[in-house]
């Protein structure tokens, strides 16, 4: 079964097929922030809906960290309704000086746990799809691909890991806009108050 057809930027499709049953891992950190580059939104429903049309697709796990955020709760609420198998753990707090100001910043690295989900889910698929451009994940797809298991590695432009992109044998990427271009939403500029409303 095909999982999507794209159009090559000569204006041929090329059809890209799912070999066997499917795993996807979707580092939604990641993915989030792919918007800077694509000035669109990956919507996570969309994405699911688009990805669940696919029969050899049979679990989507997506990798979020946990918070006193009330928006970040919510989402993990909804995903998991949307049926998203959602994999979280608190997120820490990193402080450092900055311009002689202390900062602290928001950090959940899912590295560990989405290449110990693909391992222990090694013999139950065929093919691993991961939305992720971390080229951290590197010995992870070599591992995989010494499995004689598919890799597809989906991204956005600007987001591909140096060592991803060197990689040349057993992987494939593309581009989530020329992969699922049905999941982007028109990126909504965040509104700044002014302070004291």
């Amino acid at each position: 079964m095909w999982i999507n057809k794209i159009i090559k930027r000569d204006g041929r499709e090329v059809e890209l097929k799912l070999r066997g049953k499917a795993l996807v891992l979707v580092d939604w950190a990641n993915v989030y922030r792919w918007r800077d580059s694509l000035k669109k939104e990956v919507d996570a429903k969309l994405l699911y809906k688009s990805l669940k049309k696919y029969g050899e697709i049979k679990e989507i796990h997506l990798y979020h960290g946990e918070d006193d955020n009330e928006k970040s709760k919510l989402f993990l609420i909804e995903m998991r309704e949307v049926g998203y198998k959602v994999i979280s753990k608190p997120v820490k707090y990193v402080r450092f000086i900055m311009n002689g100001k202390e900062v602290s910043q928001r950090k959940c690295d899912f590295d560990l746990e989405i290449g110990l989900d693909c391992f222990e889910n090694i013999d139950k698929y065929d093919s691993f799809v991961i939305l992720s451009g971390d080229g951290d994940y590197a010995t992870l797809y070599e591992r995989l691909i010494g499995h004689k298991k598919q890799v597809i590695v989906v991204y956005a432009s600007a987001h591909l890991g140096r060592e991803i992109w060197q990689m040349k044998k057993g992987i494939f990427k593309i581009e989530i806009d020329r992969l699922l271009p049905e999941c982007l939403i028109k990126n909504v500029p965040r509104v700044v108050k002014p302070r004291g409303e």
